[in-house]
């Protein structure tokens, strides 16, 4: 049980709770809190300016900034919308846990240029190290291709891409905009009726990944065919 501080900016004050930081996050990842939910999670039931110089938020101020008082609906408030402090424990369970999923990504959609075969996780791992890679708080997709280009002088390595023709019916082409905008759109064309015909590149490793979901927005109407080099 590790007490830290959750702070949120409201009307361009300050305002900070201590809270126990299991707890806290885990109500912070389930959503929607309510007030009954925190009594177990405050550490002190008070809303600071600055806890480390013990500064307090006046009834008057708490008013202002959230329409309430309250204690336990300001900390709901602060919880949901603001940040909980992580400690060293979480920050590097937190890493860990991203540098796993983008090795994942990248044991899925990478090869070796030359074999065309794959990498192991553990191969990736020890590049990794090797190349002195460090995890933030970005998007997989987004570290993935900036790591790529660090592992490149350690192992030949590039995203093994597929090329994907794609003709979406009219009914659908207004919703399909959202799925494609997520990858390298090659070529598009309107046809004579409606429909979208486009190529698009994506990673191997997310084809039936995108073939679930282009068929759950089209109802199975679409038709794919996998292009050669």
């Amino acid at each position: 049980m590790t007490d830290v501080v959750a702070r949120l900016k409201v009307k361009d004050k300050h305002f900070e709770i201590i809270v126990d930081c299991d707890k806290a996050l885990a109500l912070k990842k389930q959503g929607k809190i309510s007030a009954g939910m925190l009594r177990d999670v405050l550490a002190i039931d008070t809303v600071f300016s600055d806890y480390k110089k013990g500064l307090k938020v006046g009834s008057v101020d708490l008013k202002n900034a959230f329409g309430t008082d309250v204690i336990y609906d300001i900390a709901a408030k602060i919880i949901q919308d603001g940040e909980v402090q992580l400690t060293q424990e979480h920050r590097e369970k937190a890493r860990d846990q991203k540098m796993k999923q983008i090795i994942d990504f990248l044991s899925r959609n990478c090869v070796d240029p030359r074999t065309k075969a794959p990498y192991t996780a553990q191969r990736l791992e020890a590049a990794f190290k090797q190349a002195g890679v460090n995890i933030d708080e970005r998007n997989v997709d987004e570290q993935a291709l900036a790591i790529i280009k660090k592992l490149e002088p350690i192992i030949p390595i590039k995203i093994d891409k597929k090329r994907i023709k794609i003709i979406i019916p009219p009914i659908y082409t207004g919703q399909i905009y959202n799925l494609l905008r997520n990858f390298s759109l090659e070529k598009e064309e309107w046809l004579n009726d409606g429909s979208l015909s486009c190529i698009i590149n994506l990673p191997a490793g997310m084809q039936l990944e995108f073939y679930d979901k282009l068929n759950n927005l089209t109802h199975g109407s679409a038709t794919t065919e996998e292009l050669k080099e």
